[in-house]
């Protein structure tokens, strides 16, 4: 851990100073990770497809996918390389949120990881039965957040957005519900990570404004002066956020239309869980509704979709999720992407400006 070691010193030399500073720390963590996400990235796409770790396009969905079979795949890998990387140099290890962090977004990786391994080896698009997958992400979630809650690290609080003042003690429930958002949010950015950089994007997007959120929350005079939770060592997850957010982008240089390489499970599932374990411990759990409002809807239309069908045996949408309805109505796929970017923008907005409406 760089970070404590130029810290231990800054006694010494007063210029190592700066590396106490959350604010400088998140500037290292966002261009470390960026490079190294940037540079490995032709490595690594050369390497799986070598190992013919490729895409398999479902038989059911869009035809002009069928362009992509053969893809390679697992990007979301790279994705967290850079993360750990980035982390293990310049943030602060001895802080139990950041460990609360990684234990869940690493966690949930490993999941996506087998069920791609299994997709790939098998060489079909159903991988890791859900059943076990839902198990499997609801278990790390509830014992992190378990663990968080009884050593009274975070409150078992439910804060209302946009309202002064409004919360509810939910007890030991919080543990359950807070693991619903975890997995919610998880399986939310995988349905929508379907098109080329459709989920990358909102994923940036939200962790940048967690990138915020996170530093007013564990600032006690900031938090103080927009009436928002203060949540003491909440700070330093800042970093972690940075980092998620310029692994994006170093990830989006490859990922962007044409795809060079696709996010895979392994990457949207450690993204999501990212997010939704960020909102939980920044207290903006009912918040990620808003700013996650592509993924919500994304997964909204594929339960509608499905509730409908078992029902009716009529289909609410051409084909869920609701990006390929789109796509089968004849809208160009890149329009589609950039459309969705820009509602992504204008709730994270929206998020934000729940900092003073409180």
């Amino acid at each position: 851990m760089l970070y404590r070691f130029l810290v231990d010193y800054a006694e010494a030399l007063s210029v190592l100073n700066v590396f106490r500073y959350i604010t400088f720390r998140t500037f290292l963590t966002f261009f470390t990770a960026f490079f190294v996400c940037w540079i490995l990235g032709p490595y690594f796409i050369r390497r799986m497809a070598q190992r013919q770790v490729k895409q398999s396009i479902r038989d059911d969905g869009p035809q002009s996918h069928k362009k992509k079979q053969g893809t390679p795949t697992m990007g979301g890998a790279l994705i967290l390389l850079s993360f750990v990387v980035a982390v293990g140099l310049w943030a602060d290890l001895f802080n139990p949120l950041v460990w609360a962090v990684l234990a869940v977004t690493l966690g949930f990786g490993a999941i996506g990881y087998l069920d791609d391994y299994l997709k790939v080896s098998q060489k079909n698009h159903k991988g890791l039965s859900g059943r076990l997958r839902l198990a499997g992400e609801f278990l790390i979630s509830a014992l992190v957040i378990f663990w968080l809650v009884s050593a009274g690290h975070i409150p078992s609080v439910l804060h209302m957005p946009f309202f002064k003042d409004v919360a509810f003690d939910l007890g030991w429930f919080y543990i359950f519900f807070g693991a619903l958002v975890v997995v919610g949010c998880a399986n939310a950015v995988n349905l929508t990570d379907g098109l080329d950089g459709l989920a990358i994007v909102p994923v940036i997007i939200a962790a940048g404004t967690f990138m915020l959120f996170s530093y007013v929350a564990g600032h006690a005079l900031i938090a103080n002066y927009l009436a928002i939770p203060f949540v003491p060592g909440t700070g330093e997850i800042t970093p972690l956020a940075g980092a998620i957010v310029a692994a994006g982008l170093g990830f989006l240089w490859y990922n962007s239309y044409p795809a060079q390489v696709f996010m895979g499970d392994v990457g949207s599932l450690a993204l999501g869980g990212f997010l939704g374990i960020t909102a939980v411990i920044t207290q903006n759990e009912l918040l990620l509704v808003v700013l996650g409002g592509v993924f919500v809807v994304e997964a909204l239309s594929v339960i509608t979709q499905v509730v409908s069908f078992k029902l009716t045996g009529k289909r609410v949408f051409r084909m869920a999720p609701i990006h390929h309805h789109f796509e089968l109505k004849g809208m160009d796929e890149t329009k589609i992407i950039v459309r969705f970017w820009i509602i992504s923008i204008l709730l994270a907005v929206l998020s934000l400006s729940t900092l003073k409406l409180r």
